[in-house]
């Protein structure tokens, strides 16, 4: 009778046993996701996005790390509203620095908290970033941007939430930002509203100014931006540019034919250089040199240099629509870099605006021609030329695919530097679909549907019928 008692005493044993290891462990698992839980999400989830959407990138974390003042971001956003990418990234930036807080406001508890900010239409997921008295607003149209495809007829649509959110740290916490000022006095044409949020966006203060009201450039003058003049400039004016130059100024030209012919002070600053400009508008022959078409909208090639090489390496074409012919000569110096030029079928039409045909004729110039150049002055000076008033128009943007803006920006950043809190890209969200052809989906649906089932069936039998033959020695010995 003792036997029972024994075995039950061993069961019961047993069951405590298995029981204390069960606790334990689920008291292991309790302490682990608790521990997970209080950990920051840069350190329990891991990007595997080809943009790298929910990262951080260094030249956020070279801005963040140097913060010596507190700053606080509000996130204006209804309860349950919030953007899932956008939590992500707030809270990377939070946990980045102790100096950066984020702050949600609900807009309808605060439905007056924005206007102290801003004066536009404020969508939910838009941000306010603030340090002291100095604050920007980022518009949640600012973070998801979307820009016309015309080639599919369709929207590309990145993600530039890193982008906006670090430039406007950068922003509220430097007082001191680089000053761009813009000739006025001479018809210019009003900067497109891409180059001017992007001028912004990287944090440059733009300024009108006239030289004719002024002895020479301001000497706070980081860069100097000349943007679709349609006269020309005075021979004063002219020597006030290329002393500044000279003197290791920054100056951005913009600037093409005009329906009364070329702007000849202008361009003549590039004469001491080795550049002359050619009468007229460039038209190139060549197929694959112009768009839509017309000979006149150029598609030039890009000559390596730090400016060109992020379109060369991504295989994007600039677009330069009614462009001046430059034909650089040679010099000993090396000062100039073509940019962009066009190709051997290429000539300058002398009659201009008036042209009535392309045909090449008498009184026209041969090319080829550079569109685009960058000269080196004298004391470090320097000098990008874009032979084209249009060639950021919005149109003409989107028909490039950005490139057009893109290329403008590198220029203004060889010139002024870029630092690293607008060096930061948006990010695509456009879906990458795999093509394959019906053979090869056939193929892989052949190894899904029934090569690995039979793996797995064949695998099954194998490992049955091995365990009944492990098995019998066994079955025989305790029958005996």
């Amino acid at each position: 009778m003792k036997k029972p008692a024994l075995q039950n005493r061993i069961a019961l044993q047993g069951g405590s046993y298995s029981l204390m290891v069960a606790l334990i462990v689920l008291a292991i698992l309790i302490a682990v996701n608790v521990l997970a839980s209080v950990l920051p999400k840069s350190m329990t989830q891991l990007d595997i996005s080809s943009t790298k959407l929910y990262s951080i990138t260094s030249n956020t974390k070279v801005v963040v790390n140097a913060l010596e003042k507190d700053v606080t971001i509000y996130w204006i956003v209804q309860a349950d509203e919030e953007d899932d990418v956008m939590e992500n990234l707030l809270d990377r930036y939070e946990n980045l620095s102790e100096h950066i807080e984020v702050v949600k406001k609900n807009p309808d508890i605060y439905p007056a908290f924005a206007e102290q900010y801003t004066k536009e239409t404020v969508q939910n997921n838009s941000l306010v970033v603030e340090c002291g008295e100095r604050s920007r607003f980022i518009g949640y149209d600012d973070i998801y941007l979307y820009d016309a495809d015309m080639s599919s007829y369709s929207y590309d649509v990145s993600f530039d939430g890193e982008g906006a959110i670090t430039s406007a740290i950068d922003y509220v916490v430097n007082e001191d930002q680089p000053k761009l000022y813009v000739l006025e006095g001479h018809g210019e044409a009003e900067l497109s509203a891409v180059f001017q949020e992007q001028l912004e966006k990287e944090n440059m203060e733009l300024n009108a100014f006239s030289l004719l009201t002024a002895d020479a450039v301001p000497e706070d003058a980081d860069g100097i931006l000349i943007y679709g003049p349609s006269s020309d400039i005075s021979a004063e004016e002219k020597s006030m540019l290329e002393e500044y130059v000279s003197g290791g100024g920054k100056l951005m030209v913009l600037a093409g034919p005009t329906e009364e012919g070329m702007l000849t002070n202008l361009y003549g600053m590039l004469k001491d250089y080795g550049v002359e400009a050619a009468d007229g508008i460039v038209v190139d022959m060549d197929r694959a040199h112009y768009a839509f078409q017309s000979p006149y909208v150029l598609l030039p090639d890009l000559h390596s240099s730090e400016i060109t090489d992020p379109l060369i390496q991504e295989n994007y074409y600039a677009i330069m629509p009614v462009a001046q012919g430059l034909t650089i000569q040679e010099t000993e110096s090396e000062q100039v870099t073509p940019l962009l030029t066009t190709s051997e079928l290429s000539y300058s039409k002398a009659d201009g605006y008036a042209l009535s045909y392309y045909e090449k004729e008498e009184g026209d110039t041969d090319g080829p021609f550079a569109v685009a150049v960058s000269v080196a002055a004298e004391h470090g000076g320097q000098i990008v030329w874009f032979s084209s008033s249009d060639f950021l128009d919005e149109m003409y943007h989107a028909y490039s695919s950005g490139a057009n803006l893109d290329l403008a920006m590198n220029a203004m950043s060889s010139l002024i530097g870029e630092n690293e809190a607008v060096a930061i890209r948006s990010k695509s969200l456009n879906y990458h679909y795999l093509t394959i052809s019906d053979s090869t989906a056939s193929f892989l649906k052949m190894i899904m549907i029934v090569l690995f089932p039979l793996m797995y069936l064949g695998t099954g039998i194998c490992v049955t019928v091995w365990r009944r033959e492990a098995a019998k020695p066994v079955q025989e010995a305790a029958k005996r």
